[in-house]
């Protein structure tokens, strides 16, 4: 697919994304094995693969704002096989290809950790078939094993007050259930930032213990 293809496309994706339409969204495999209260359910993760940075900034504004400067130029061209992969969700997460690249669906949700981190999943048929590496410094690809995760779903703008209320929830009920987690709680985003509030898949999360 050509640039100015591949712009376009990517621009379409992102009118509708405003309506929280993410049909065309590959995203990473899980189950439900548990629901808990408030709506916390435990999902079993299949592996996957990310490509990610670190925030410098460390709690916000240029740090994040930098980190997904380097994740966006990954996807449009930044790699060893100069592939473009269709951005989606700007924020936690391609075949080998000619010097022209070509196109690949970007997955969603992005995650953002408490510690800067930033990371854009990767669609199952690019994992599979070998993403290309990194050509700019700082940005890695690395390989999520099959994990568990307690995940709690809310709509609306993402305060930092509104991830800290319910980052709260989840670790009550966490709590409650007898549930250990193994780190801290993150942010996982379905939607571009301009999307309607109401319509917006917002969760935190956080990774949970043996």
């Amino acid at each position: 697919m050509d640039k100015l293809a591949y712009y376009a496309v990517t621009l379409i994706e992102s009118v509708l994304g405003v309506f929280g339409i993410r049909t065309f969204y590959d995203q990473p495999r899980y189950a439900v094995v548990e629901r808990l209260d408030r709506g916390v359910e435990i999902r079993a993760y299949e592996g996957r693969v990310a490509v990610e940075t670190d925030a410098r900034g460390q709690g916000g504004g240029q740090g994040d704002g930098e980190a997904f400067g380097r994740l966006f130029r990954y996807i449009t061209g930044a790699n060893r096989a100069g592939d473009r992969i269709a951005m989606t969700a700007p924020v936690e997460a391609a075949a080998p290809g000619g010097a022209g690249g070509r196109r690949i669906a970007m997955t969603v949700p992005v995650e953002q950790g408490t510690g800067g981190t930033m990371r854009f999943f990767l669609p199952h048929a690019v994992a599979a078939a070998g993403a290309p590496e990194p050509t700019e410094a700082g940005v890695r690809l690395v390989r999520v094993p099959p994990e568990r995760i307690a995940a709690l779903r809310f709509s609306g703008r993402v305060t930092p007050e509104a991830r800290a209320e319910q980052e709260r929830i989840l670790t009550e009920v966490l709590a409650t259930a007898g549930k250990a987690t193994a780190a801290p709680p993150f942010f996982m985003g379905y939607d571009p930032p301009f999307a309607i509030p109401f319509l917006r898949r917002n969760e935190v999360a956080v990774r949970l213990g043996e």
